[in-house]
């Protein structure tokens, strides 16, 4: 026979004969039942309180890791001292129609090619050439296309033609710059890091250093012999690193500015990049020293300096990716306010 409860008065009904009955004694049952329930109400009211009280941390649970900091974070905090102006001496105007390429010379790896290339440009020697060769996922390269002829040839002026091969130096003694080493290994080289805003590569055993072709380094092209450059001709990285060139070929500085100029160019269709048609060459407008140029015609940047706790902190930031040519070195506009 089965039973409905009524709560209000502890009557059970008979659902076949609609009879009903009081157990008995029924008073005793009910106060059972209302204390039963208030001791349930009591219990869950003070579960509830004791969830709204914070509690002390366990012992043994762990503390929670503060968010790891971003490259952002990092450039957001850096101070003043953590940057450098560039050096209006060894800095160099590449402008083109669609706007200007900052590069920055190394003369503490190439003082020759560098002392050659700016003596280039005060004989403006690059005005008017062109960007004669854009090889995908390679370099960009630009130059005087009739160099191989010598009835219609560039003249050279008062830079000489050829310098002797600048493809590393040695990394003790007269070191100018501190190194920054990255803990991670590398494979074309025993020890990677930074060197004065450059990336750069050293062998501490043989004593000697050399900057890495990553994305945005400069060279100078040369024939197949090693003293055959000059700096007349000279390309940017602008795809993967080439790091078989590394110790190859003299590398002379970096685009701090302007890389997008040389990256997204119209790819030569002819062999190794080279443009096959006259028309289809970039032409330059000039190349200047900053040095040269008036000062309101500066482009004012400022580099983080690469031997700074902030940098080590950037480079940690990429922690998932710090192969040497996966670390960008920030570069920034000088405030108007700043401005020498």
């Amino acid at each position: 026979m089965r039973h409905s409860r009524v709560e209000q008065t502890g009557t059970f009904i008979n659902r076949r004969s609609g009879e009903g009955r009081n157990p008995a004694p029924c008073g005793r049952h009910w106060v059972a039942a209302f204390a039963g329930t208030t001791r349930l109400f009591f219990a869950a009211l003070a579960l509830g309180l004791a969830l709204l009280i914070p509690r002390p941390a366990l012992a043994d649970e762990p503390a929670k890791s503060p968010a790891p900091r971003t490259m952002a974070d990092v450039i957001a905090a850096s101070k003043p001292a953590d940057w450098r102006p560039l050096d209006p001496d060894n800095t160099l105007y590449l402008d083109l129609a669609a706007g200007r390429v900052v590069i920055e010379l190394a003369p503490a790896f190439a003082p020759l090619h560098a002392a050659n290339i700016k003596t280039m440009v005060r004989e403006r020697y690059f005005d008017g050439l062109a960007i004669l060769r854009v090889q995908d996922n390679f370099v960009t390269q630009w130059g005087d296309p009739d160099s191989d002829k010598p009835e219609k040839a560039r003249a050279f002026g008062k830079a000489a033609k050829t310098v002797a091969a600048e493809f590393e130096r040695a990394s003790g003694g007269d070191w100018p710059f501190a190194f920054t080493p990255l803990a991670d290994g590398d494979v074309y080289a025993r020890e990677v890091g930074f060197v004065n805003g450059m990336p750069a590569a050293r062998d501490t055993q043989a004593g000697k250093a050399w900057l890495a072709h990553c994305y945005g380094m400069v060279g100078a092209g040369r024939d197949v012999g090693e003293e055959t450059g000059s700096g007349a001709e000279l390309y940017v990285v602008i795809g993967q690193a080439p790091r078989q060139l590394d110790r190859n070929i003299a590398v002379v500085g970096r685009v701090v500015q302007g890389m997008e100029l040389l990256a997204s160019l119209p790819r030569g269709t002819g062999p190794l990049g080279f443009y096959e048609k006259p028309e289809q060459r970039l032409p330059i407008k000039s190349v200047r020293l900053a040095a040269d140029v008036a000062a309101a015609e500066r482009t004012n940047l400022e580099v983080m300096r690469t031997e700074t706790p902030t940098f080590a902190a950037l480079v940690e930031s990429r922690r998932n990716r710090r192969e040497l040519c996966n670390v960008p070195i920030p570069v920034r506009p000088i405030a108007a306010s700043a401005k020498p």
